[in-house]
């Protein structure tokens, strides 16, 4: 749990910041670390897909593969599902939410704490990141998510108050269920099958994603992908 740990109090610290910092941070100063933590996404992203790849060219070959084709499966899947119609509608919700935020009304705690409660807990980096810090302790990818949110919980302090920082509690319970549970069950499992690595590539291609976004190059569906998850286990069982 150490990066959902630190993503907690990343929160409460950016929140802390923002109701005691007179100025806030730079457009110029913002786009540098969007870009800056862009690019690490980037990078530890394709290294998890590395490190979890191994053997013969062959076997290379075979792991990526089975990757691709559990990623083409979980997209279908996550279709039918309407995953990302569903982090859409929570997404616009947030925006609406903040665009009727007046400060001292009798709801900003109750929107403080639904908006980032939920923007925090379904961004992509966040299961993502769970997931593997439970199997294997990578926690990087929840650490440049600790970065955002604090950036994140800065500005929305100045919208919702000190309520900001109530939200990292569901971060907290939900990232560290899920990572938990990995260490807990899933981990043991898949470490006994053989089937780790092919979750963990998959993992990383998702986070390479991720950076797609952060970076604006092209709209990617992430959330939709989220079921290659489990057809990248599968798979590999039934090549076998």
């Amino acid at each position: 749990m150490t990066g959902t740990l630190i993503n907690t109090v990343a929160i409460l610290l950016g929140s802390l910041a923002g109701m005691t910092l007179r100025r806030g941070i730079s457009p110029a100063a913002q786009n540098w670390l969007k870009v800056a933590l862009g690019f690490l996404t980037v990078f530890f992203g394709l290294r998890l897909t590395w490190l979890s790849v191994n053997g013969s060219v062959l076997n290379i070959l075979k792991q990526m593969t089975i990757v691709i084709v559990a990623m083409m499966l979980g997209k279908v899947t996550g279709r039918v599902l309407h995953i990302q119609k569903g982090s859409n509608r929570i997404g616009q919700y947030a925006r609406a939410r903040c665009a009727a935020a007046r400060p001292g009304t009798e709801r900003q705690f109750n929107d403080a704490f639904a908006v980032c409660a939920l923007l925090f807990c379904v961004a992509p980096l966040g299961p993502l990141g769970a997931l593997v810090d439970g199997l294997g302790g990578y926690c990087w990818p929840l650490l440049i998510k600790s970065v955002m949110d604090a950036l994140a919980a800065m500005g929305f302090v100045s919208l919702f108050g000190w309520g900001v920082m109530v939200s990292a509690l569901p971060v907290l319970a939900f990232q560290g269920t899920v990572s938990l549970v990995c260490l807990r069950y899933a981990e043991p499992f898949l470490r006994a099958h053989g089937l780790t690595d092919s979750v963990n590539a998959t993992a990383g291609l998702l986070i390479f994603s991720v950076a797609v976004l952060i970076l604006e190059i092209r709209r990617v569906e992430v959330a939709d992908y989220l079921p290659s998850l489990i057809y990248a286990p599968l798979l590999t069982w039934f090549w076998r």
